[in-house]
């Protein structure tokens, strides 16, 4: 080898060194403007080495980052209230129904107007009598429509479209909890809908909806179907 080559090759460095030198030379690197640049660092007005532009925007990333799962979480937690208050607020308003129609009523403008949805329906399945302003099914379509989905399905189903009468238009997804009424019993539906495709989804929790159903349950139950 030459002696030309052995001077391109980098010579061996010991880190603990160049450490050493550092500490014991603090004003080195600040009276290097260039080395402090290809490092990422700068001096700040106190004659102290800050982090440059990169090591910044990784704090600045991490922090936003943080932040935004803290908004996120806040966002959820208020969401949350609202829900449980318009809820309260909405069983209070099912329980001063004067009749099965005011109820069916009520049941419409809460979902409109407390939860910001396209409608709110209470459905009934034959044989007999049907409450004004209910919904009225023939014997066995309630099991037709929910399928074998249980006490609720939540989600776009065409085949309820119907329980929204002119509103159907409207209607992108919706959610649909059975009650029982009465003695002996008749089945029945409390029908939400949507104009949103995902205000409801097959994932979602029925809690809510299903407790209000209960609270429609219990409040047509005062009544007789004259």
């Amino acid at each position: 080898m030459t002696d030309a080559t052995q001077a391109r090759q980098p010579l061996p460095v010991d880190p603990a060194i160049i450490r050493d030198f550092l500490l014991a030379e603090p004003d080195f690197l600040h009276g290097d403007p260039d080395l402090l640049s290809d490092l990422g660092l700068r001096p700040d007005a106190s004659n102290i080495v800050d982090f440059g532009p990169a090591a910044l925007a990784r704090v600045s990333a991490a922090h936003e980052r943080e932040a935004l799962v803290r908004r996120q979480i806040e966002a959820t937690a208020r969401a949350n209230f609202s829900a449980q208050a318009q809820t309260h607020a909405a069983v209070i308003d099912l329980l001063d129904a004067r009749n099965h129609s005011d109820l069916a009523r009520r049941v419409d403008e809460m979902a409109i107007l407390r939860f910001g949805l396209a409608a709110g329906v209470v459905v009934l399945e034959g044989p007999g009598r049907v409450p004004a302003g209910w919904h009225g099914l023939i014997a066995g379509q309630i099991d037709m429509t929910m399928g074998d989905h249980g006490v609720a399905r939540m989600g776009f189903h065409a085949p309820a479209l119907g329980l929204f009468g002119e509103r159907i238009e409207e209607i992108k997804s919706m959610a649909l909890v059975r009650m029982a009424l009465w003695e002996p019993s008749r089945q029945g539906l409390l029908a939400f809908g949507s104009a949103d495709p995902e205000g409801f989804t097959a994932d979602m929790g029925s809690d809510l909806v299903a407790f209000l159903a209960r609270v429609v349950e219990r409040t047509a139950e005062r009544w007789p179907i004259l």
